[in-house]
């Protein structure tokens, strides 16, 4: 059974940091590109950042772009999330994803 684990998520002040980790099971995660996305209250899911199997890429979205860093173990089958100088409207539930396969999500929220 495939699982993505989503975890590091909290309460924290505005311009302080967090690092998210999505734990995958039963999935090869170097066989994978992986992505983080994020869902605020009221709003659609939006993409923060990718990563390639072998982490020779990254992309993000414009509003967390240098502030962010994706990157990966793969010898720890795991993908992390660096977020530095969060802002209230980083708040949202994060998501990993890999292929078709999502993670159930954790929360962060930003204090102002």
């Amino acid at each position: 059974q495939v699982q993505l684990v989503e975890s590091g998520g909290a309460l924290v002040q505005a311009g302080g940091s967090l690092s998210l980790h999505c734990a995958a099971s039963g999935l090869t995660l170097s066989s994978y590109s992986v992505a983080w996305s994020r869902q605020a209250p009221g709003k659609g899911r939006e993409f923060v950042a990718y990563i390639s199997r072998n982490g020779a890429s990254r992309t993000y979205a414009d509003s967390v772009k240098g502030r962010f860093t994706i990157s990966r173990d793969n010898a720890k089958n795991s993908v992390y999330l660096q977020m530095n100088s969060l802002k209230p409207e980083d708040t949202a539930v994060y998501y990993c994803n890999s292929g078709t396969f999502w993670g159930q999500g954790t929360q962060v929220t930003v204090s102002s």
